[in-house]
């Protein structure tokens, strides 16, 4: 009797028909269940494992074994005559037919039929619905351990959103948010909500040598619905590819109708080499973490500066790594009289950060990328004719900007309603950026809308906490007059004891307690240093001859304005000193025409101008 006969007798076709229709069925419904209690992911893989663990299990079990009247018996013990293998096989037959039909079912269902989901509207922090063209695009996970692939995954993410983020009818979550969220278990709803957005892409990245398996997946954050997913299989040079398709999905997805330029566009965006893609995530780490901790930020921003000569080199057309690298040469030149630069160094470091604005403005794929670079150009310039219109263009600028030095320009020397639009669309779409709440603030402050100042700083210090943050909250209770509130917030907010005795001493100025509040300025010096008393505290005290001394020193430096500005934005008092005393200052306020002074949101008594 040959083999195959001897398989259709056993009936071992039939169970194993029987088994992978049946399997399909408990995989499906398994899914459904899983997908409804939000269970972990393993669950669902571990019973994939075991379903097809089962597949040879049962095919061995129906060659070896015979279903007989009197229970199971081994083949080789049943005798022939007595076998029932028929009758069992016709069972199986009705079985198999009943589970195809079943499988049908879920088939049409799925497809025909529409999901009756409980459907929980995304709601911000303000109370408003977002809209439903809203994505945020969340750190792929990298399933390999190779010691790049983390940065891979991190780079095909970020590509992923900057394609997206092509598109004008979308509003796309920025970097800065939708990264906050990596390696954290925060459930996508929630992600959603503090993120203002009504959907979310999550994804994975596997790497072995140059093939790569990604999957990714749209998800509607009400009800958790899977709207799209998909896996590829591509090799690392062709990774590219597959971040513009995603980008496709997912806007076809949320029915963003895609014209060829758009297409074009998406396709053409960012970077285009697998090893660019690392270098450029590297040095944006070490960026973020020059900038969080002030002592060796030089050092860890040159740090960052050798991974975007990496990125230069393989992609010269990058915009984002010629930014990013002039931020380096900023630094060094604001911090030269620190550091004991000479002349010369200083003069190389401000050509180099021209160059590096000038290159970031000319390979700008996007308006918004083009006019932060311009700005950032003009501000170093010390030529600021320029400015107001690029500041002009940049408030009405759809796109997602991350300013430069040059944002707190327009909020510091000239807030607006138009300021404070921008910021807040900035906040929008960058919603755990603490610098967007910041300027919020900042420009309502000196709108005189002290209680939407209160708001939005007790709402950024839940969702994007930063001393700068608690700095306009007490700001605004400061400025409307409720002392006991600014008090409780510097005790509550600040953890810096010198920062909170400058509290202190700023009330008591502001109280018009001279007596007080240079007592305390001496405590201040004695503890910390005479630098630590600067140009906007003896402005607050009054001591105008202090103040314009240091003002007057301070012009002379290189970018010795960008100090000026932090001036302002700490003592909120208008002109902390007599603009005739800085010429070069007053060059520039008046080539952009700004007003002088500034508001000034407090009333200082000790202050006689």
């Amino acid at each position: 009797m040959s083999l195959l006969t001897e398989l259709k007798r056993r009936n071992v076709f039939r169970v194993a028909v029987a088994y992978t229709v049946i399997a399909w069925v408990l995989a499906q419904v398994a899914d459904l269940a899983f997908d409804t209690f939000g269970t972990p992911d393993w669950v669902g893989k571990t019973v994939l494992f075991l379903l097809a663990l089962g597949f040879p299990l049962a095919v061995v079990f129906a060659w070896a074994f015979e279903l007989t009247p009197e229970g199971i018996k081994k083949e080789k013990d049943v005798d022939r005559s007595q076998s029932v293998t028929p009758q069992t096989g016709r069972k199986l037959d009705r079985l198999i037919i009943g589970v195809l039909v079943v499988a049908i079912g879920l088939l049409l269902v799925d497809r025909f039929v529409p999901q009756e989901r409980e459907s929980v509207p995304v709601v911000q922090s303000n109370g408003e619905v977002v809209t439903d063209q809203s994505v945020a695009v969340l750190p792929f996970v990298a399933m390999s351990s190779g010691p790049d692939d983390e940065y891979f995954a991190d780079g095909l993410t970020e590509e992923i959103l900057n394609s997206l983020a092509r598109l004008p009818e979308l509003l796309v979550t920025a970097r800065t948010s939708a990264f906050a969220f990596k390696n954290t278990d925060v459930s996508v709803p929630e992600i959603a909500r503090q993120l203002g957005v009504a959907h979310i892409v999550e994804g994975s990245v596997r790497r072995s040598g140059e093939q790569l398996r990604i999957t990714a997946q749209l998800i509607r954050a009400r009800d958790g619905f899977h709207l799209w997913s998909e896996t590829y299989d591509r090799s690392s040079a062709d990774s590219f590819g597959v971040q513009g398709e995603i980008a496709g999905k997912v806007a076809a997805a949320l029915d963003v109708v895609l014209d060829q330029e758009e297409l074009a566009r998406m396709r053409t965006s960012g970077l285009r080499n697998p090893e660019a893609f690392i270098a450029y995530q590297k040095g944006a780490e070490a960026a973020a973490q020059a900038h969080e901790d002030r002592p060796g930020q030089n050092e860890k921003l040159l740090i960052a500066n050798q991974f975007l000569e990496q990125v230069i080199a393989l992609e010269p057309d990058f915009s984002a790594a010629y930014f990013n690298h002039g931020d380096y040469y900023m630094h060094l030149v604001i911090s030269a009289r620190e550091l004991g630069r000479t002349d010369e160094e200083t003069a190389l470091a401000m050509k180099l950060a021209h160059r590096d604005f000038e290159n970031a403005a000319r390979t700008a794929a996007s308006e918004g990328e083009r006019l932060n670079a311009a700005l950032e150009q003009a501000l170093i310039s010390g030529n600021w004719r320029r400015m107001p219109e690029l500041l002009s263009a940049a408030m009405r600028s759809s796109d997602c900007i991350n300013p430069g030095w040059w944002g707190a320009v327009p909020t510091i020397l000239d807030p607006s309603d138009e300021s404070l639009a921008f910021w807040q669309r900035i906040r929008e779409c960058d919603p755990l950026n603490y610098y967007a709440w910041v300027n919020v603030a900042r420009a309502q402050n000196g709108l005189s809308k002290f209680q939407a100042a209160i708001d939005t700083s007790l709402a950024g210090l839940d969702v994007a906490f930063h001393r700068q943050i608690a700095e306009q909250l007490i700001t605004a209770y400061h400025a409307a007059g409720n002392m006991a509130a600014a008090s409780a917030a510097s005790q509550r907010y600040i953890e810096d004891e010198g920062r909170r005795l400058h509290h202190r001493m700023w009330f008591a100025a502001g109280a018009g307690d001279a007596v007080e509040a240079r007592a305390l300025r001496d405590e201040i010096m004695e503890k910390h240093g005479a630098m630590s008393i600067g140009l906007a505290d003896y402005a607050i005290l009054g001591e105008r001859s202090r103040a314009n001394q240091m003002a007057a020193e301070q012009d002379a430096w290189p970018l010795g304005f960008l100090l000026f500005l932090d001036d302002m934005a700490v003592c909120n008092c208008g002109a902390p000193f007599d603009l005739e005393v800085t010429p070069n200052f007053a060059r520039l306020i008046d080539e952009a025409s700004l007003p002088w002074p500034p508001p000034s949101p407090i009333d200082w008594p000790l202050k006689g101008w």
